[in-house]
């Protein structure tokens, strides 16, 4: 378990599964590549009773001949044919099981269930008979499920309003590293990056830790990016075809909302996204961005004193934004491809834009170095109504204290200057943020850079609270 970089509050609910006493039924989900499979592996020690990886696209028997597979090499039960149904497969279980005599837990993990529920198998029937009947009764088994399709794991399985309605016991999201938890994963595999490249990193693949593990300690980060993005072969060349349908069925909708996400840096409301993609406006949109959001694509922002039904929808998913961005239209497999961009005006904005994300994707670590953590909040992004002269904001944080901090977050190489111009348009944003919200609440304008502020007479006159990119690696 030493392997185990972060996940405490997984491995504490892994912790309660493993002394519990009764029989416990497990679901795990979140991202391709974010980890799942790794943390119960690593946490069991690979010492299963019985393990099972699901086939993509594969039909019912030969999902079957892969059950058939396993349990003859894992079992002691003779087995001469392949079962003819699930029912069958889950009654060898049944009885692999029951021939361990230990007065121990049996711990039981099936990987990539989704993959397992083809069309007409019954297969998530039998599983409701298998936990139901038999595994129920008894204070000894743990059933562990993890699965890449969310929307499956959290529909179906989760959700289910059949057999196994509330039948899942603990139920764990894996998400994405934070920048701190990429920091050690790079320390742990020898590399020496300083938290700006670090910081670059996650700003193009995001806290992934499957594609983390593919930095190479013997280079920089822009040769890596220009290794795993820009090469013919790269890694992260391929990825984003098989991403999505890996996850969604009908993944061309979901694609479709990703790609309108990523050109608007402020987001779209659920109406903007129907007009940008062609959707319908009934439930099947609604269960597109249900999906996208438990799979981590996108996330849901409530502008400030605004009703949930003007909720905005951002893309969140560092590495399809870099992805549609740079990768998807490159044909140049020449070297240097992308230290070429750096000084390019859609590299700057991609830069400014997704800097954005990585804070408001550390909320947490903006809160603890503001001292704030203990103080309800909540946050959200807010842009003017004026079509003239208006204004916006990266990130509000809208505290119960009756205090609001208003962020404008900067990227840049070195300390951020503001001179007399930029300081006159922060104290503009904020009457005019003052002005439209009606807010009675204190304000303090809080600057959020990569290397901090180059102090002068402005950045102490309009300026409450500063903080470096660091802040973000707690």
């Amino acid at each position: 378990m030493n392997a185990i970089i972060g996940r405490q509050r997984e491995i504490k609910s892994l912790e309660k599964v493993a002394v519990s006493t009764k029989s416990e039924f497990v679901a795990i989900y979140g991202r391709r590549r974010v980890g799942k499979t790794f943390l119960v592996r690593e946490y069991f020690q690979y010492d299963f009773d019985f393990q099972l990886t699901g086939l993509a696209n594969a039909n019912t028997y030969q999902q079957l001949i892969n059950f058939h597979t396993a349990l003859s090499r894992q079992s002691e039960v003779e087995m001469d044919s392949v079962p003819p149904n699930w029912f069958e497969a889950f009654q060898r279980l049944v009885d692999h099981i029951e021939r361990i005599n230990e007065a121990r837990k049996k711990i039981i993990f099936l990987d990539e269930l989704p993959w397992m529920d083809t069309a007409r198998s019954d297969f998530l029937i039998a599983l409701e008979h298998f936990w139901n009947s038999w595994a129920t009764n008894r204070r000894d088994v743990i059933l562990i499920t993890c699965g890449s399709a969310a929307s499956w794991m959290v529909n179906t399985l989760i959700n289910n309003t059949g057999g196994l309605h509330n039948r899942v016991t603990e139920r764990i999201k894996i998400e994405p590293f934070t920048l701190r938890e990429a920091e050690l994963m790079l320390k742990v595999r020898n590399n020496v990056l300083d938290r700006y490249q670090i910081l670059q990193l996650y700003m193009v693949m995001g806290g992934i830790p499957f594609y983390l593990d593919a930095v190479s300690p013997e280079m920089s980060a822009s040769q890596n990016i220009e290794e795993m993005c820009f090469r013919k072969n790269g890694l992260l060349v391929s990825e984003y075809r098989h991403l999505f349908h890996s996850l969604f069925k009908n993944a061309s909708r979901h694609e479709a909302v990703v790609t309108a996400l990523s050109s608007k840096a402020m987001g779209l409301t659920r109406k903007e996204l129907i007009n940008a993609t062609g959707l319908h406006t009934g439930g099947s949109t609604t269960k597109v961005l249900n999906e996208l959001e438990e799979s981590g694509f996108l996330s849901r922002y409530t502008p400030f004193n605004k009703k949930s039904r003007e909720t905005i929808y951002r893309l969140s998913d560092f590495y399809s934004l870099f992805y549609l961005k740079f990768i998807k239209n490159n044909t140049n497999y020449d070297e240097g491809v992308w230290v070429n961009t750096i000084d390019h005006p859609s590299h700057r904005a991609w830069t400014g834009y997704t800097f954005e994300q990585v804070c408001l994707a550390h909320i947490s670590q903006i809160k603890k170095e503001l001292g704030i953590s203990g103080i309800y909040s909540q946050s959200c992004s807010w842009k003017s109504s004026q079509s003239n002269g208006g204004a916006q904001i990266d990130l509000v944080i809208d505290r119960r204290d009756r205090v609001v901090n208003l962020c404008e977050i900067k990227y840049s190489i070195n300390a951020f200057s503001i001179n007399k111009s930029y300081a006159d348009n922060l104290r503009n944003k904020i009457a005019i943020f003052r002005n439209e919200t009606k807010t009675q609440k204190a304000i303090f304008l809080t600057m959020i850079t990569t290397f901090g502020l180059h102090r002068n007479e402005y950045s102490s006159s309009v300026v409450q609270n500063e903080m470096k990119m660091d802040a973000l690696f707690q």
